[in-house]
């Protein structure tokens, strides 16, 4: 593989749209934007974010609170642009979980939908942010359309692009730091084993704010100068009618996306001709799931694997070659991936062995944002340890068998238990909490908490629930409270989850 085309991702926006500029670039719900317009409202809001802050901005942090929308596509951009690193964050997530990412992330400017206006104000008040911009109806991103502005600023490529907020062991999540090429890097790197056609339709129904929508929708489509079709909230049906109505041909899901639309009624009706590949990623996807969506649609599913920590993307099965059920594929260009013992971390062991995941490569993040502790832990000799478990075959397939680390995945959402056990404990008449994921058929796990609370106490499961969904997005709510009088330790007095998981699974 030659180098990348592209320094940044802002480059191959501005490349795609002097190659195509009246294609389609974007399309939500009845509106579409060309090419010529989408990089004319990049160029514009780049430089209202840069006025509103001023010299400094290549040197400050963004943050976008947005739901998928054209807005929000612009924004991203517009971020990139500027110099600025981007914080896209959950526009679903209370103040309890925004504030302390913001007081972190210490951004100098906010975008947000307006539909949040009154809690994203007040918070940024408190906080101290000063800077803040809504957008919505009669504030639109679009107001550049027609202008005829092109890019011509474009950040330096190795400076901060992305600080992305992912969980945390401690309960408080962490903030990766991604460098511009680091993100332009990994979609080239993806694209050599996923090659992609010029103007491809590409179906964006996971959040832009997450990792994996940027990756494999937002980036992707302006690298292969397709459209991007975004669904602003999630309905299995709305997705089915998108992709025959819109002529999908590429479509990112996940094991619980796929599983959900195979069980709605309309899934046998669907005109699935149009797609060439589908993706999968953000938690495994089980061999018959593969198996039943690939018979009931002709169209494959290449699985891949990653983190946010790398950029995402490490491995994937490629699209024109050979396919494993069960694996992640092969390494991607430039990035080694050592399987290495679990106890030192330096033992690099043979094919068909289990232990570590290890990696390193160009799409790297640089560290945590000020965590020099967890830094020094995950990156070691400029290797990043990723606490998954897996193993080589003999064909340089990955296939990951477990986590190292105490996470579980919930419909793809990264969620670590410490968080909502914390919450839990915060409540007045809890005196302990122990959360784990359990095998879930749809959503890959579900989150099971165990709670003793104090003598008299009058919470119950339901009550426990309500405190919980004040307090946390809807996908980190457990599916089952169970109150009992104790929870189970270990020899030396910790919880022991391996008893919580056991007893779960037989329950």
């Amino acid at each position: 593989m030659t180098a990348p085309p592209f320094p940044t991702v802002v480059h191959m926006l501005a490349a795609a749209a002097a190659a195509a500029p009246e294609r389609d670039a974007l399309r939500c719900g009845d509106e579409s934007l060309s090419y010529r317009d989408y990089a004319a409202c990049v160029a514009g809001f780049a430089d209202k974010l840069a006025a509103a802050i001023g010299p400094d901005v290549a040197q400050s942090r963004i943050a976008v609170v947005m739901a998928n929308s054209v807005d929000t596509a612009i924004a991203i951009y517009a971020v990139a642009a500027t110099g600025a690193q981007l914080v896209p964050l959950n526009p679903a997530y209370t103040t309890h979980e925004l504030e302390p990412i913001l007081s972190d992330a210490d951004p100098a400017l906010i975008v947000f939908d307006d539909t949040l206006g009154g809690m994203l104000r007040e918070l940024a008040a408190r906080i101290g942010i000063e800077r803040v911009i809504a957008v919505g109806t009669g504030k639109r991103l679009t107001v550049w359309r027609g202008s005829g502005r092109a890019i011509e600023t474009f950040p330096d490529p190795d400076s901060l692009g992305l600080l992305q907020y992912t969980g945390g062991t401690t309960g408080r999540s962490k903030g990766v730091n991604l460098t511009h090429r680091a993100v332009a890097t990994n979609v080239a790197q993806r694209d050599a084993l996923l090659p992609s056609e010029d103007s491809e339709r590409i179906l964006a129904v996971t959040p832009l704010y997450h990792s994996y929508a940027m990756a494999m929708g937002l980036h992707l489509a302006s690298h292969c100068r397709g459209t991007l079709v975004l669904l602003p909230r999630y309905h299995p049906k709305d997705v089915l009618d998108l992709i025959a109505r819109e002529r999908i041909t590429l479509f990112a899901g996940s094991p619980t996306l796929f599983t959900g639309l195979m069980g709605h009624a309309d899934f046998a009706a669907t005109d699935f001709s149009s797609l060439t590949l589908c993706f999968s990623g953000a938690s495994a996807l089980p061999v018959e799931t593969l198996r039943r969506w690939e018979e009931a649609t002709g169209c494959g599913i290449c699985e891949g694997y990653g983190q946010t920590e790398a950029g995402p993307v490490l491995t994937y099965n490629p699209r024109h070659g050979l396919r494993k059920a069960g694996s992640v594929g092969t390494v991607l260009p430039w990035t080694e991936v050592q399987i290495v013992d679990v106890e030192t971390g330096t033992n690099v062991l043979p094919v068909g062995v289990t232990g570590e995941v290890r990696a390193r490569g160009p799409q790297i993040m640089s560290g945590y944002r000020n965590r020099p502790e967890e830094t020094a832990a995950a990156l070691r000799d400029r290797w990043l340890y990723t606490g998954d478990i897996g193993a080589f075959d003999s064909d340089g397939y990955l296939f990951i068998r477990d986590r190292k680390k105490d996470m579980a995945i919930v419909g793809g959402f990264n969620v670590y238990p410490r968080e909502i056990e914390e919450v839990l404990c915060a409540h007045p008449e809890v005196i302990e909490a122990a959360v784990i994921g359990v095998g879930d058929a749809y959503r890959g796990e579900a989150l099971h908490a165990y709670v003793t609370l104090k003598q008299a106490a009058t919470a119950d499961a339901d009550g426990l629930l309500a405190y919980l969904k004040e307090r946390l997005t809807k996908y980190k709510i457990p599916a089952r409270i169970v109150t009992t009088a104790a929870i189970p330790k270990t020899g030396v007095g910790k919880i022991d989850k391996v008893a919580l998981r056991a007893a779960a699974s037989t329950a």
